[in-house]
């Protein structure tokens, strides 16, 4: 692990999640920017001393040195977003497998960069966009994708939080100080936050590309440097609108990421705060309401389900899917073995620079006051997390009555 040191938030999420399955050890690490904190990470982590590191590249010149049959098998990137490409490249350089923290990179050159880096080597490269692990956000992808939505026409994404009402940034709050810096954070704060988040949810789900956004980033707080609230107008491949709002200002919120598509048919929503169920809307029939863990469910969303209904999972469950996963694959590269589709579900490099293409055009679009056109990275190679083919065939729900 690269980040994640002493105080940090979501160092500590991916440590649980990489843990959870038994499937990752955690052998080394540079946990801050600091030697004596990384040191201070190690001992509280139990890591041998000879492996706990000051700096990422003494990290990765280190390891790559012992050896295929000693070196660490991946690294996982939890550092500010600055950090993401120079520790990225320098593990795959060595070829070491990446896991990193969204998004990928500050900017659209260096994410295709990253990306052409990340194809030369073939090593995988797993981006924890950790809302595409929840086994009902799986089961939202195979109802829009088998149909029972029928044509979609309007996608409606929301993620307010309420942490950043007052100037946190002025407490000395590590997260919000490096979120409202631009040096760390980037050209964004909320957008670049959560606002990626509703970007690579509503894509994992629909397989939408967006053609043009137009968008209003504001810093509601007085004399805050980077935007904390954003309101953005989406216009999709094939006539279909969205709406997106992401705030760090919506006081009392705490994380309400919610998705609503509405299909010319049938409708469905999913809410984070409520991960295990999942609404789907009928114009002229009761709403019906699918439970995770249920055996009716996809293939993908059960391949994501460790405990049987009514025994909720949630976060850390979510990044554990993605752990897993990524870790499956990058076993069976090693073993010389085709890994199982369902593992191949993950957020890679290809997402990640949709996602800063996302952000760099509601950038321009905000800063301009126009509409703005995304490229995308499926115009020069292959598109990312395709839905598994076993999703191809409709859950045992799917055969009963339609309204």
């Amino acid at each position: 692990m690269v980040g994640g040191g002493p105080g940090a938030f979501i160092g500590a999420v991916h440590r649980m999640a990489a843990a959870l399955d038994g499937e990752w050890e955690l052998v080394a690490g540079a946990f801050a920017s600091h030697p004596d904190r990384s040191r201070e990470q190690g001992r509280a982590l139990g890591l041998d001393a000879g492996r706990v590191y000051g700096a990422f590249q003494e990290m990765a010149e280190a390891e790559a040195a012992l050896g295929e049959d000693r070196r660490i098998d991946a690294v996982t990137v939890v550092t500010p977003n600055h950090l993401h490409r120079p520790v990225a490249l320098a593990f795959l350089e060595r070829g070491i497998h990446v896991v990193c923290d969204k998004p990928m990179t500050r900017s659209v050159a260096g994410a295709e960069a990253l990306c052409r880096e990340v194809e030369r080597t073939g090593l995988t490269f797993a981006l924890t966009h950790n809302y595409t692990g929840y086994p009902m956000v799986k089961e939202a992808r195979h109802l829009v994708q088998s149909g029972r939505l029928g044509t979609v026409r309007k996608v409606v994404a929301e993620y307010p939080q309420g942490w950043l009402s007052t100037r946190l940034e002025d407490t000395g709050h590590k997260q919000a100080g490096w979120r409202q810096d631009p040096a760390q954070a980037g050209p964004s704060s909320a957008l670049g936050d959560i606002g990626s988040h509703l970007h690579n949810l509503v894509r994992y789900v629909t397989g939408l590309e967006i053609e043009e956004v137009f968008a209003e980033l504001a810093s509601l707080v007085p004399a805050r440097t980077m935007e904390d609230d954003a309101g953005i107008l989406v216009r999709f491949a094939g006539g279909v609108r969205g709406v997106y709002y992401a705030s760090q200002v919506s006081a009392g919120e705490e994380n309400g990421l919610a998705l609503r598509i509405y299909g010319e048919r049938a409708g469905l929503v999913w809410r984070q705060e409520d991960p295990n169920v999942l609404d789907l809307l009928f114009p002229e029939a009761p709403r019906q309401r699918r439970t995770r863990g249920s055996g009716y469910l996809c293939p993908s969303a059960q391949h994501a389900t460790r405990l049987p209904p009514g025994h909720p999972e949630g976060f850390i469950e979510a990044f554990a899917n993605i752990y897993r996963s990524a870790g499956r694959v990058i076993g069976a590269g090693m073993a010389g073995e085709e890994p199982d589709p369902l593992d191949r579900d993950f957020p890679d490099h290809n997402d990640g620079l949709r996602g800063v293409r996302f952000i760099a055009g509601v950038l321009d679009a905000a800063g301009r006051g126009r509409w703005t056109a995304l490229a995308h990275p499926a115009a020069a190679g292959a598109s990312a997390t395709p839905a598994p083919a076993a999703d191809t065939a409709r859950s045992l729900a799917d055969t009963g009555a339609r309204p």
